[in-house]
């Protein structure tokens, strides 16, 4: 079970005057560990790309403690909108809008819409309200690498860089939040997450489109190379996963394999994690997963394809940019292991 803590009075003061300071705090929410600063406070912005090594044109998501700031970011609310923050607030739902004003271009990355979201973890919350205003937040990781779902992650990745981390216990869910433009009358799905297409669809109560079927804004988590560990990783077809397996491990070379079964064979030279066959279950422990494969000493990690099922869509998008990025990777060093599995 995931363990939710809350903060104490000492730590949660602490936190607030760090942010009110300048200064970045690492907190939880029920998707992934983010890395905050004050919204409003450029010096502070900037020192989140520049400890993730992120492109200042790659948005930031803005996190509320409730719906009735959210006018205080976006200049314009559409009911499609509206209905969804009500449904879907406190949670895993990030909305892109159009932009209010005030709110700084390092925030948005450059463009004329915002990313905003209630988060539902405790402590988020406790944050949130007690700072009294938004906290600009990525994942508490190096740009493109895999996303923080323990205090002990986001220690990992950057340790004294960071100062302040709020441990919350380990994320709820694992993946990092869908996000949805409500842009010039259309609602279009940008990154899935655990809410899905068909619940969007019922709550607006129309089409969603998706990234297919409109032109869409720059948006956290959209890079196609991203969410990838150190060891080059692979996407591989269910039915040719083990053949592979055996076929690599038997000409030497090490290999990591994130699967939903255990092993039908013994092999050598390999570790094996059987993520099992529940969506959410794998969605959670996912990054926790990639994490302790990336960690084992292997030359590649293999990942069993997911299921062609909206509740595996959040899983299936990190997965296909983590090929990405260790294609991307593998392309631009001397390609001896790139002809060896596919990317």
């Amino acid at each position: 079970m995931v363990r939710v803590v809350r903060a104490t009075p000492i730590e949660l003061a602490t936190a607030v005057q760090a942010l009110r300071d300048g200064e970045l705090v690492a907190f939880p929410t029920e998707t992934v560990y983010g890395l905050g600063a004050h919204a409003g406070y450029p010096a502070a912005l900037r020192r989140i790309f520049e400890l993730k090594g992120r492109p200042t044109t790659h948005p930031l998501i803005v996190h509320i403690d409730s719906l009735r700031y959210l006018t205080r970011w976006a200049r314009e609310v559409p009911e499609a909108a509206q209905k969804l923050a009500e449904r879907f607030w406190p949670g895993p739902l990030t909305l892109v809008l159009p932009r209010a004003e005030n709110v700084h271009r390092l925030v948005t990355g450059g463009q004329d819409t915002v990313a905003v979201r209630v988060p539902a973890h405790p402590m988020a919350q406790q944050l949130l309200t007690a700072f009294g205003g938004g906290i600009a937040a990525p994942s508490a990781n190096r740009y493109g690498r895999i996303s923080p779902t323990r205090a002990e992650h986001v220690r990992e990745e950057f340790g004294a860089d960071v100062r302040l981390v709020l441990d919350g216990g380990e994320c709820k869910l694992g993946l990092e939040s869908t996000i949805v433009a409500c842009l010039n009358g259309n609602v279009q799905l940008l990154r899935p997450g655990a809410v899905t297409l068909s619940q969007l669809e019922r709550v607006v109560g129309g089409e969603v489109l998706t990234q297919s079927t409109a032109p869409t804004v720059r948006v956290p988590g959209s890079a196609g190379a991203h969410y990838a560990p150190t060891t080059p990783l692979s996407v591989i077809p269910s039915e040719e996963l083990e053949a592979l397996v055996a076929s690599l491990t038997e000409g030497g070379l090490r290999v990591a394999v994130l699967a939903q079964h255990p092993p039908l064979g013994t092999y050598r030279l390999t570790t094996w994690i059987n993520a099992g066959q529940r969506a959410e279950t794998y969605a959670h422990d996912l990054y926790a997963h990639l994490r302790t494969l990336d960690k084992a000493g292997c030359a590649r990690i293999l990942v069993q394809q997911v299921p062609a099922d909206e509740r595996w869509d959040a899983a299936y998008d990190r997965l296909q940019r983590a090929a990405a990025a260790s294609a991307a990777e593998l392309a631009a060093d001397d390609g001896s292991l790139a002809a060896v599995v596919p990317g």
